[in-house]
This record gives structure tokens, C-alpha cells and sequence, in this order.
């Protein structure tokens, strides 16, 4: 049987998505600047790429994945343009098989998840993550008014999220930039910083 392209090809076939706003998110930048990042990085849901390469530009090991195939050939293609060194692959971050990450960034991953869904999600970044490792999750909050987008998350949800395993160590306000055509302001965020206990 001949399947067509998943709904995540999709959203990149037609123009680009909301979230590829080609550039990097700037909590990310600030993160990257920080000193405190370890290698190696894997970019979860990384998109078109613009986050593991902000991190492969510092000096960083980077591993890229997504679902969705011209995602990843569009970040395949930027790195070469731009003549970085960065693994990106087609895969299921609910079903992560590389391991032994030190660093994990999730840019509007977790948000698109229902319940359970979600503790898969978090069950496969566990299984990626070295024991010690830092997630930083940027997700959208219910600080966001209107139903628009993706589902908000409440700080206590991520923190019962990530109950078992982990500790979260810090969730901070911030905004994340949308392309101007679908929000003409930043969304309100989370950013949530987790580390995997050892």
C-alpha cells in the first residue's frame, strides 16, 4: 500500500509551519552562550534544524530528529550551506534509539502530545538521556490566552510530567516566536530546565 506524507511532512510541504521561523529561538541562544552545555546534544524535534546548528556553531556534538523527512532534508541541506557537522535523522521521538545524550532541547515538542502520548514522550527522553543530563523544554503555557495553537501546560503539569526520574530544577516565563502571518506577537512559554537523576 502507498501511504502519502504524514500530517508533520505535510506542514513543511506547504509553506513553512508556524514554529520554523528560521532562525533560533532566543532562549536557546541564551542557553548555548551559557557555558554551562555539555556535549553530546540531541535536538529533539528539531524542525528545519536551526537549533542544533546554533549549538554545532558553539563547538557542540549535535544530533537532530524529527518525523518529518523534509524537515530534515531542509536541515541536511543548511548544514551543508553553512558548512557545520550535525547528525540529523528521520525519527520518532516517541521512540528514541540513540543514547548517551548530556544535553537535550526541546523546542514545541511537548506541547503537541495528549496525556498519553506524553509519558511516552518523556519515557524515550529518558532512555537518551546520560543519568546527570540537562532537558531544556520550551513549551507553550497556560498564561497563553485564546485556544489558537497548540495545548497550553501548566507548571504542574510539567512538573508531575517529569515526577519519576527527573527533578526539575527551574520553569521560567519567556515567549516563543511564531512566524508574524499566524501570531503577530510572541506565544507565552515555559522554559522548564530538567535534569535526569543519576
Amino acid at each position: 500500500m502507498v501511504h502519502g506524507p504524514s500530517p508533520w511532512d505535510q506542514s513543511y510541504l506547504g509553506g513553512s509551519p508556524p514554529w520554523d521561523i528560521g532562525r533560533p529561538q532566543p532562549v536557546f541562544v541564551r542557553i548555548a552562550d551559557s557555558g554551562q552545555v555539555r556535549s553530546p546534544v540531541l535536538d529533539s524535534g528539531c524542525g528545519t534544524g536551526e537549533h542544533a546548528l546554533l549549538f554545532a556553531e558553539r563547538g557542540f556534538e549535535v544530533t537532530g530528529v524529527d518525523i518529518a523527512a523534509p524537515a530534515i532534508e531542509a536541515a541536511r541541506a543548511k548544514a551543508a550551506r553553512r558548512g557545520l557537522s550535525v547528525t540529523f535523522e528521520v525519527a520518532d521521538v516517541l521512540a528514541l534509539d540513540r543514547h548517551g545524550f548530556a544535553t537535550v532541547l526541546d523546542n514545541g515538542v511537548f506541547h503537541v502530545f495528549d496525556d498519553a502520548d506524553r509519558a511516552r514522550y518523556v519515557a524515550s527522553l529518558a532512555a537518551a538521556t546520560l543519568p546527570g543530563g540537562m532537558l531544556y523544554l520550551q513549551c507553550f503555557s497556560d498564561q497563553m490566552p485564546g485556544t489558537d495553537g497548540p495545548r497550553r501546560i501548566s507548571q504542574a503539569e510539567l512538573r508531575a510530567a517529569f515526577a519519576d526520574g527527573w527533578r526539575v530544577l527551574d520553569i521560567e516565563a519567556t515567549r516563543i516566536e511564531v512566524r508574524p502571518e499566524y501570531w503577530p506577537e510572541p506565544a507565552h512559554a515555559w522554559l522548564a530546565t530538567i535534569v535526569r537523576d543519576a
